[in-house]
């Protein structure tokens, strides 16, 4: 049976409707647990001071404790002498009182003797036996922490709702608490759903996939503090959802999936959730995210349908359910994004009527930040590992232009890579990063015109490219003079690559060379438009006079961002043959077709030699050791010209 979405929703109609309905949920009971397994749990109470912090007044340098009067005039060329008369060492009761013209030698962290109001920094004095020298005079309270200074008997120091982290422990454990109340955990319940997935690191079949939901999403949950149980994969069978998901609420409080939420045949969830209770949001105005099931079941226990996809998956969940657990659980705190401003390189167009969630990667450049939209769909699962954040692009939005300003909400802490490489994809790239262990570089794979384009915004240090010159038939050196960037950049040698025709072992379709792609029993896959291998696609086939591909070669309108898409989609029998580099055709297992040698080159901005990444990066890529780790990897070999400047 079929079902069209109940009416769609945006996500703030959505979280309003939720909240209403859960309102009434009775918060987790509370519990008292030792200070040591406090970290992350959810405080139940508010909590006051027992003791003042610091408890009596203490040093907080080594020297001497004095009378302030005593050393006011103190200085170089006028020292004031002053009577040793014992010392105070941390942990000790003071049993010495201090009278005029005397001092007592004191460690951090000591308390103070009775008639001592400052203390001296033991770097501005000199001891001659019983007599002290000062060189610099201080004012009463100087070098001294007082009683209470930090917090007050009877102060309020935590409030209930509270996460508690590191530092609250330190708080609690300062005013005299070695436990502590706090909400019981929400214990959750999670399934992945699928006839198509299955569970690393058993070996991948046709037609399968991984699950990556059943470890991203309890992951998540547990960061906001649930008890979470991953309760397997279940297939696409309404009977056997609805017995393993009606179990589960027995025993959890609350029970999530991920997949067949959408309104297709095999897409059962919602009706699973309606036979256990009631759906309240079926279908958000979102992308990704849109197939979202939310309800509630007979006893008042919520029931989360996310997307099979992982990054709608994951997004929605950021976004909508996060907030949602985030009170269920007692915290009070709303979850906070860290944000910042930056601009766009390229323009997205959206079309409106639905709130768009973008993950970006962040990037320096001599006008402040940039956003590189990641627009790889909603089903990748490497979006997230590699995004700094995401932009929000409201639904009455039709297009955000290039260079406009937008807001990034972070996952975490911004953190500016060492060296940022925007361009061509090639594996090699990996290899010079971790033989020069530059580990935090920032690698967005754009094509190699875009990359070009990025150096010209200043976004990337360096740029990888083999763009290939029709009227020289020489790769790269053309570029600078073409985008004006003749003093702003210098090229350097990199390595040469052997590409071809990627296809099935024992070549089936008989491919040897361009004009086989103008076969009716050939399929093919293109690259991207910008890419190094896309321009030497078009000038072979403008060579050969064809002038219309789109319409003469079978799939060349299909375009694939890397060289292992390409592979994949031959491997796969999505495709006849792609062109690509001959180190991925090994690794995928395919047969390989030479065509011809690429210079593979590095464009670096002259403004970023200084960056210490950059100069390493170069060192690595003329150094012996890439050479010969280079050598190891097929259809790879450097060049007289590998890690020289080449241009100007």
């Amino acid at each position: 049976m079929r079902r069209i979405f109940h009416k769609l929703l945006s996500p703030e109609e959505a979280l309003k409707i939720i909240e209403e309905r859960v309102e009434s949920m009775k918060k987790p009971e509370p519990e008292v647990v030792k200070l040591s397994d406090a970290l992350g749990r959810i405080l139940a109470e508010d909590v006051y001071a027992r003791v003042d912090s610091p408890p009596f007044d203490r040093a907080i340098v080594d020297g001497y404790a004095v009378k302030a009067e005593d050393v006011y005039r103190a200085d170089e060329a006028n020292p004031v002498e002053l009577r040793l008369i014992g010392g105070v060492e941390v942990g000790e009761i003071p049993r010495l009182e201090l009278r005029s013209g005397e001092c007592v030698e004191i460690a951090t962290g000591a308390p103070m003797p009775r008639g001592a109001d400052a203390v001296v920094m033991v770097e501005y004095t000199k001891r001659i036996g019983d007599k002290v020298l000062i060189y610099r005079g201080v004012h009463p309270g100087e070098n001294v922490a007082q009683t209470g200074s930090d917090i007050t008997a009877g102060d309020l120091v935590l409030r209930m709702g509270r996460r508690l982290r590191s530092r609250d422990i330190a708080i609690l454990a300062a005013v005299g608490y070695d436990r502590v109340k706090v909400y019981k955990r929400l214990r959750a319940a999670f399934f992945s759903t699928g006839d198509e997935l299955i569970s690393p690191p058993n070996p991948l079949k046709p037609g399968k996939i991984y699950d990556v939901n059943g470890y991203v999403i309890p992951a998540m949950l547990r960061d906001l503090g649930l008890d979470v149980d991953f309760l397997g994969i279940l297939p696409d069978r309404y009977d056997a959802m609805l017995e393993a998901i009606r179990d589960a609420l027995d025993k959890y409080d609350l029970v999530i999936t991920s997949g067949s939420t959408s309104a297709g045949a095999g897409d059962v969830i919602y009706r699973v959730f309606e036979e256990l209770g009631e759906i309240i949001v079926h279908g958000l105005r979102v992308k990704p995210g849109k197939p979202t099931v939310i309800g509630l079941s007979r006893n008042g226990k919520l029931l989360i349908g996310l997307p099979g996809f992982p990054l709608s998956c994951a997004m929605i969940f950021i976004h909508l359910i996060k907030p949602l657990l985030n009170k269920l659980t007692g915290a009070r705190e709303e979850p906070r994004y860290w944000k910042v401003k930056a601009k766009l390189p390229i323009r997205i167009e959206t079309g409106g009527g639905k709130t768009w969630y973008i993950p970006v990667q962040i990037v320096e450049s001599p006008n402040g930040l940039m956003a590189y939209p990641i627009l790889r769909g909603s089903g990748s699962a490497s979006t997230l590992a590699e995004s700094d954040g995401f932009i929000t692009i409201p639904e009455d939005v039709v297009f955000v232009d290039e260079g406009e300003e937008v807001e990034v909400n972070l996952f975490e802490e911004l953190r500016i890579p060492s060296i940022s490489i925007i361009g061509s994809h090639c594996p090699a790239i990996d290899l010079i990063l971790n033989l020069g262990e530059i580990y935090d570089a920032k690698v967005i794979n754009v094509g190699s015109l875009s990359g070009w384009r990025a150096l010209k915004l200043g976004t990337a240090d360096i740029s990888g490219t083999h763009l290939l010159d029709e009227k020289t038939m020489r790769y790269n050196l053309h570029m600078p003079e073409e985008l004006g960037l003749g003093d702003e950049v210098e090229i350097y040698g990199g390595y040469i690559r052997e590409i071809g025709f990627m296809v099935a072992r024992g070549n089936p379709k008989n491919i040897k060379g361009f004009e086989d792609l103008l076969r009716e029993d050939v399929a093919f896959i293109n690259r991207v438009k910008g890419s190094g291998i896309r321009t030497l696609i078009d000038i072979e086939l403008k060579r050969m006079g064809i002038t219309d591909p789109e319409k003469r070669i079978k799939g060349y309108v299909y375009e694939a961002k890397t060289h292992t898409a390409v592979a994949s989609a031959v491997r796969d029998g999505r495709a006849d043959v792609g062109v690509g580099i001959g180190y991925v055709a090994k690794l995928y297992g395919l047969d390989f077709i030479p065509i011809r040698e690429e210079r593979f080159d590095f464009a670096v901005r002259r403004d970023r030699l200084y960056k210490p990444a950059v100069r390493k990066f170069l060192e690595t890529l003329r150094s012996k050791r890439f050479a010969e780790e280079l050598g190891k990897l097929p259809h790879y070999k450097i060049h007289e010209q590998t890690g020289k400047r080449i241009y100007p």
